[in-house]
């Protein structure tokens, strides 16, 4: 047989095992979205509410505190918008995830295989995971942001409608092209530098979290490679993943939903650096950690999610486990 016949032959994830990877992350990452979604929007709502910057502006002085805890937020969004508005924001969620968690998989699993390399004994040791981790999330997140910034503008429409503001966005593509005919390419990317910041520390506590934690129980305890130990592992990375990640949320939620001027430079934060200033000084250290519990309680789910459906799809296509 000829090498051109013999490489049709082969199976798909054979034949291109960079795309099917890539293709494979993005459906189980999709699933994951939607089914934590609600968690995210309770967790965008808490960490805009209070804003000294914005108190400090004038524009909504006096404004009340509308939030308080996860559970009152999102049934105060199920009373006051509806049940469906849970989901408001989960189309350009799902855009961001096919392409954020497509990159960042494929370019772990490059790093720790090809260029960072393993161990003899197929461990993968802890620092190359901290390095693999964070600079995969990072390329992930680069490519992903312009969607996050869809994704956060469209979760706070309906609490603008609240306020009595017009709405600023008729669906997913008029937002796009309104952020890029007032911000221009440049304006799509804005707030990349906290969110490619909190992509790498989430990364460093979900990707090395998860391999490290999973391959010290193959190596070192009875379990086996199945779902039991996918989901010890994928409940350890949601925690870490949230402590970690949590400050630099904050602040890219912050950024992205500022109001801008006409060249679209922020009206309240000059950097991510100014935002966490900003906020330290006028709110509190711990107002780092405002929506700490759902975005735990939406990470640790997600991983669940994310890992247990990741690892059986590899299992069906034949590609070997993670």
């Amino acid at each position: 047989m000829l090498p051109a016949e013999e490489e049709k032959s082969l199976p798909l994830p054979e034949r291109w095992p960079r795309a099917s990877k890539f293709a494979l992350s993005a459906c189980a990452a999709a699933v994951a979205e939607l089914v934590t979604f609600p968690l995210d929007l309770t967790k965008t709502r808490l960490q805009v509410q209070g804003e000294a910057a914005v108190r400090r502006s004038g524009a909504v002085a006096g404004e009340p505190v509308l939030y308080r805890g996860m559970l009152r937020t999102a049934a105060g969004i199920v009373q006051e918008e509806g049940l469906l508005k849970l989901w408001q924001g989960a189309t350009p969620a799902i855009y961001r995830h096919i392409v954020y968690s497509g990159v960042r998989m494929v370019a772990y699993e490059h790093l720790r295989d090809s260029v960072l390399g393993r161990a003899e004994d197929e461990s993968f040791p802890f620092w190359k995971a901290v390095v693999g981790g964070m600079s995969a999330g990072a390329i992930g997140q680069f490519f992903a942001s312009p969607t996050d910034l869809v994704k956060v503008q469209m979760q706070m429409e309906g609490k603008r409608k609240l306020e009595g503001k017009p709405l600023r966005f008729r669906g997913v593509h008029h937002a796009f092209m309104k952020i890029l005919s007032e911000g221009g390419i440049r304006g799509l990317w804005a707030g990349w530098v906290p969110n490619v910041q909190r992509a790498a520390l989430v990364n460093m506590g979900d990707l090395t979290t998860y391999d490290s934690v999973k391959h010290f129980l193959l190596l070192n305890t009875p379990l086996v490679d199945n779902s039991v130990t996918h989901s010890v592992a994928s409940a350890c990375s949601g925690l870490v993943a949230a402590v970690l990640g949590t400050p630099a949320d904050v602040v890219k939620t912050r950024i992205m939903n500022q109001p801008r001027d006409n060249q679209g430079r922020g009206l309240l934060y000059k950097s991510s650096m100014d935002c966490l200033i900003q906020t330290v000084q006028g709110e509190g250290f711990m107002s780092l950690y405002k929506g700490f519990i759902p975005t735990w309680m939406r990470m640790a789910p997600w991983s669940l999610v994310f890992w247990l459906t990741y690892e059986q799809i590899r299992r069906i296509c034949g590609v070997r486990s993670f």
